[in-house]
């Protein structure tokens, strides 16, 4: 079945079923490898994209619940919280392995542009569901902080 995502701003063709996890579609049938699998339960966040702007689990979300929705991944987020954020991430060294850095970034710029200068328990609210097994939470926060003030 073909289906049309907004994707990245572009339209881009599809074939897949309707319940086909969109992160299957984006990783194989599109190679949108920056969006990553970690549990495959919405439990981790690396598989974290944006629909409409807000934060989703691309590992449990069938592609018929897209619809018309625009479709962000990491490849594509831009604006001025992506770029504060991008430049805080590396200043504070937060990645270690790395692998789930796209969600964490995914959901942080989320955060930024709802709640522009959140506070410590509005960063942990937002974080949660974002699993990194290196443990570089105390990085992460400083580095939101960061691109949370850069951007200010």
């Amino acid at each position: 079945m073909t289906t049309t995502l907004n994707l990245n701003g572009q339209p881009v063709a599809v074939n897949a079923e309707p319940d086909t996890p969109l992160l299957w579609v984006l990783r194989g049938e599109l190679q949108m490898n920056g969006t990553k699998f970690g549990c495959g339960m919405a439990l981790c966040g690396a598989c974290t994209v944006h629909l409409n702007g807000e934060p989703v689990r691309a590992c449990i979300t069938p592609l018929s619940a897209v619809g018309s929705a625009n479709v962000t991944t990491i490849e594509g987020l831009q604006g001025p919280e992506a770029t504060a954020l991008r430049t805080a991430w590396t200043a504070v060294d937060v990645a270690q392995c790395g692998y789930c850095q796209s969600g964490q970034l995914m959901s942080a710029c989320a955060l930024l542009k709802k709640t522009p200068r959140p506070s410590d328990a509005d960063i942990d609210a937002a974080m949660s569901g974002n699993t990194c097994r290196c443990g570089t939470y105390q990085r992460i926060r400083a580095a939101i902080h960061q691109a949370a003030t850069e951007k200010a």
